[in-house]
């Protein structure tokens, strides 16, 4: 049997099957605490194609006292994690295919022309929040296990299917999967790529700062020291940090992006009267992490930038800044350009697609860091949905790029299980 021609035409004959999937998912409004709906209906096809589930909710000391352990959420009680196993033959390689099924809320609803959880199907392409990100993913890798199992192909290596909650705030889902031993020999996270391929993402922490003025009335401001110009200082160093970072990154994968490694500020605060000099100003950002450096190795040259405010600038000699870490945290994470798995994903996305295809480092994390950085499970990502359509209104996915994509995942899935393993 042609393997790959019958993964192709099986593909084709079941198009409306993956349609309906995919609807069926974008109906379930996974928002946070919402997640028992999806994970049903996931926990049903997992089964219907032989594997073994295991479904539980995330917690435990083992979890929260982990160091790599973020949330907001004190239970995760309604919010299930499903990890499908299915055994090989034996000799194989095995492999993660690793979705979260979390999805950011719908926002604004008059900025969406249908309602967000209706999973509507129009011109090729289905609609809702959580279609691009990342549930298309989701389906392409249900549908690439779909398509081994009903053409009977036969794997050496086991497939563990993660279906977790808790990415789009730091992780805890894929961190609990991993303790509880569900890690492979390598894994592919389907976020949305464009259908380019990710061997490299950067990891990004959250930082808040607090800068201390001098208050005084708004009629004799020199009597005071206004913290929101002493902030200006404080941004000034943070552009000039960012821009000896991002002067260190050589790495061609990064090459279309202008700015690798970003600080990002989102937020800030401070005063509280038009007629007072602030005394305080709260500062607070985003932090890019390189996949060639530690989380630790980031905060710790982030610190010593901020000790240097002082070289600068008398006041914060004796009043300096303070710096938080908070709030959500991803890993940094990266699995060689010329690791098997990479060729493999590469020469089928070459087949599928009659075109080689873009290999970049993703601009964001993913749970692709906790695999590598903790669970000892390179990862690559590559999926069908438009990163520029996540979290927006109007979300949607291609229907043919999520075919594209199980197709690819198929064959690479095939290929690697039955790679040997010595």
């Amino acid at each position: 049997m042609d393997r790959q021609k019958a993964i192709h035409e099986w593909m084709n004959e079941n198009k409306q099957e993956l349609i309906e999937m995919l609807q069926q998912m974008v109906k379930e409004p996974s928002t946070q605490m919402n997640e028992a709906g999806i994970q049903f209906l996931t926990k049903k096809w997992l089964q219907e194609l032989k594997f073994n589930v295991d479904e539980w909710e995330p917690g435990g000391e083992e979890l929260v006292g982990h160091e790599a352990f973020i949330s907001a959420r004190e239970s995760f009680t309604g919010s299930p994690n499903v990890v499908g196993i299915k055994k090989g033959k034996g000799n194989g390689h095995s492999i993660v295919l690793n979705g979260h099924i979390d999805v950011v809320p719908e926002g604004d609803l008059s900025n969406w022309d249908e309602d967000p959880f209706s999973g509507l199907y129009k011109n090729g392409k289905v609609y809702g929040r959580g279609s691009t990100d990342m549930k298309g993913g989701n389906a392409a890798m249900l549908f690439a296990l779909k398509a081994i199992h009903d053409l009977n192909l036969s794997l050496r290596g086991d497939v563990i299917f993660h279906s977790v909650i808790e990415e789009e705030s730091g992780g805890a889902g894929t961190l609990a999967a991993i303790l509880r031993g569900y890690t492979g020999d390598a894994a592919i996270i389907p976020e949305p790529t464009k259908m380019k391929i990710f061997p490299k993402q950067q990891g990004s922490m959250w930082f808040r700062l607090y800068v201390k003025g001098a208050s005084a009335h708004g009629g004799t401001p020199y009597e005071g020291v206004n913290a929101i110009e002493k902030a200006q200082t404080v941004l000034n160093t943070l552009k000039e940090l960012e821009l000896i970072r991002n002067n260190r990154v050589t790495d061609p994968l990064f090459a279309k992006m202008p700015i690798p490694l970003p600080i990002n500020v989102g937020v800030i605060e401070g005063g509280d009267w038009p007629s007072s000099v602030p005394d305080l100003v709260k500062i607070e950002g985003r932090c890019g992490i390189s996949p060639d450096e530690t989380v630790e190795d980031a905060k710790k040259e982030f610190q010593e930038w901020i000790n240097k405010l002082g070289e600068e600038d008398e006041w914060f000699q004796k009043h300096p800044v303070k710096l938080e870490w908070f709030g959500a945290r991803w890993f940094p994470g990266a699995i060689e350009t010329d690791h098997p798995l990479m060729n493999m994903l590469t020469n089928n996305y070459k087949k599928v697609m009659g075109e080689s295809p873009d290999v970049e480092a993703a601009p964001w994390g993913t749970d692709g860091g906790l695999l590598t950085a903790v669970g000892n499970t390179p990862s690559v990502v590559f999926g069908p949905g438009i990163t520029n359509l996540a979290h927006y209104s109007n979300e949607h996915i291609e229907v043919e790029k999520v075919l594209q994509c199980a197709e690819i995942m198929a064959n690479t899935i095939f290929e690697w299980c039955n790679r040997w393993k010595e």
